[in-house]
């Protein structure tokens, strides 16, 4: 996260994704294929040996394992290939998602759940090591419209350049039925900073994603294109998940 060496910071944009009430069935295992790139964004390393963003290219293979109906497990493998072309295994991420309620399959109303994330990412793509996060997803579904709202809390450990407070990241998206399984819609992506010392508007990562979800094809996908709101965020970000049929 684009901060001063006195919070935490983690530029691993691996996956750029709001969560919603999706969830594999009781042994059913999923994989999606997160890519992105920076077209244009920092140059400057934040912290000696930290790999900027600007013209990095992300891939992440993450596959997912139904444990219950309403308990989901996860493993992220992500890739990263810089700007001179040099490519890096980042390290891996384990999740738990936890959908404590969400609406029958076709039907409407409110869902409710919590994904648990805990990885050991390379020292120069995020201070601070091993990380955690908490997800909390909150939101609405009906035929027509699809509301998520994530507050993301995340946590470093073992590193003398990161505060030892959590940092808050929320996200929202709200999307609109086009036709079919096809939404089209905004994700706002914010990092405010460490609890109890959150950074003036003017120096938060705030990013903006104009975002499509396409269900009605054989891979259903999510491409965003998004455009950073400020001098202290990447200018453009364009993302794509796929997910591959098993």
């Amino acid at each position: 996260m684009a901060v001063a060496a006195t919070a935490a910071h983690a530029d691993l944009t691996d996956e750029i994704q709001i969560y919603d009430d999706s969830i594999n069935k009781k042994g059913q295992i999923g994989l999606e294929l997160h890519l992105n790139t920076t077209l244009d964004g920092r140059r400057t390393p934040d912290w000696p040996g930290e790999i900027p963003p600007n013209h990095g290219m992300r891939a992440t293979m993450e596959w997912s394992y139904g444990l219950t109906d309403s308990l989901e497990a996860g493993l992220y493998l992500p890739f990263l290939r810089d700007a001179s072309g040099t490519t890096y295994f980042a390290g891996p991420r384990f999740r738990i998602k936890w959908m404590a309620f969400k609406p029958a399959e076709g039907a409407a109303g409110m869902f409710a759940g919590l994904n648990l994330e805990v990885g050991d990412v390379n020292e120069r793509l995020e201070q601070g090591r091993p990380a955690m996060e908490l997800r909390p997803i909150i939101g609405y579904r009906n035929e027509d419209w699809l509301v998520s709202f994530n507050p993301v809390v995340g946590k470093t450990f073992r590193s003398r350049y990161v505060s030892s407070k959590p940092d808050f990241s929320p996200g929202i998206k709200i999307a609109r039925n086009i036709g079919g399984d096809n939404f089209v819609g905004i994700e706002y992506y914010d990092e405010m900073g460490a609890f109890g010392d959150f950074k003036p508007a003017r120096e938060q990562n705030q990013q903006l994603f104009l975002a499509f979800d396409i269900g009605s094809v054989a891979v259903p996908f999510n491409l965003g294109i998004g455009r950073g709101l400020n001098g202290a965020s990447d200018k453009w970000t364009v993302k794509a998940i796929f997910e591959v049929p098993l």
